[in-house]
């Protein structure tokens, strides 16, 4: 589910690189005497083993090029050689040493297999402000994202999440079915004069119900099994087109009632006119909730 863990990292890469900056300042030698290359490999395997997940080390000098072994210390220590690799035009060396600070890129696939990784990288500086080394770590997308929430996507409660959305999505598919059918059968097979029009009346608060559960199952279906989302109007679109649909069956059932007891009981109408007033606030209060969600996206 690419899409999906990109959009996901998406959301928590303020978190994801925070946690790792925390990590890589408490274990790296930062503007202090005598940081040499032995020092700086003895603290990515300190960092490694907090990560505990697939991680490559590798360090740059001051001009990006590579003056280690890609280290990947969850490998028991095996060694890939790039030594003189020259690096200076990766986006995570040239943000770094222009940020004077940890940076965190975007997802990439990787140089041998299409696993999405990220990578991480940190400037290192002498007592004297002086820039010696760039520290990079390269981690699975995956891995960082199950590290930081353990809900993630593909974590074991990630994927009964997702069956169980999947399972409640398919039942509600068959309920809005089942209304679509006695929807569609109360126009066609019963037989009703044009003096009695309660079935159409009913039918159409059927077929009304039936497209409201549709939506809402479209919208779970995507966002919670897909994980298409749409930043900032997803969640909102999708209540206001539920909640419409609602009140429309709600405006249908109210006339429909109207009718019945203007010409059966008048004296009951004041039931049905107070249906109709419990609309109108419902109408107003999602025309509230419309507003200020719009105005939380605009001022975002």
């Amino acid at each position: 589910m690419i899409i999906r863990e990109i959009e996901e990292f998406k959301l928590t890469k303020s978190k994801i690189k925070a946690y790792l900056s925390y990590i890589f300042s408490q274990n790296l030698p930062n503007f202090s005497e005598d940081i040499d290359e032995e020092k700086i490999l003895k603290s990515c395997k300190d960092i490694s083993d907090e990560l505990m997940g697939y991680d490559t080390f590798y360090i740059l000098d001051k001009n990006g090029y590579q003056i280690s072994d890609n280290l990947v210390f969850s490998a028991k220590g095996v060694k890939n050689t790039f030594k003189g690799e020259d690096k200076s035009t990766k986006s995570y060396y040239k943000k770094a040493v222009k940020e004077k600070r940890a940076y965190l890129c975007e997802p990439y696939p990787g140089t041998f297999d299409s696993k999405l990784k990220v990578t991480m990288a940190v400037p290192i500086y002498s007592q004297n402000k002086e820039l010696l080394y760039v520290v990079c770590c390269d981690i699975l997308l995956e891995d960082i994202l199950k590290l930081i929430n353990p809900s993630s996507v593909d974590s074991v409660f990630g994927k009964i999440s997702r069956l169980s959305y999947f399972i409640i999505t398919m039942t509600l598919f068959c309920v809005a079915g089942i209304l679509f059918y006695f929807g569609v059968k109360s126009i066609i097979v019963t037989n009703f004069s044009l003096n009695d029009t309660s079935k159409i009346f009913e039918s159409t608060i059927l077929l009304t119900l039936s497209l409201a559960i549709l939506d809402l199952i479209k919208a779970y279906f995507e966002e919670e099994i897909l994980g298409r989302h749409e930043k900032n109007s997803t969640n909102s679109k999708t209540m206001i087109k539920f909640l419409s649909s609602i009140i429309i069956a709600l405006a249908i059932e109210a006339l429909m009632l109207v009718f019945k007891f203007a010409m059966t009981s008048p004296k009951e109408i004041i039931y049905p006119i107070c249906l109709i007033v419990a609309i109108a606030f419902l109408v107003a209060s999602l025309g509230l909730y419309i507003y200020i969600t719009k105005k939380a996206i605009f001022q975002k």
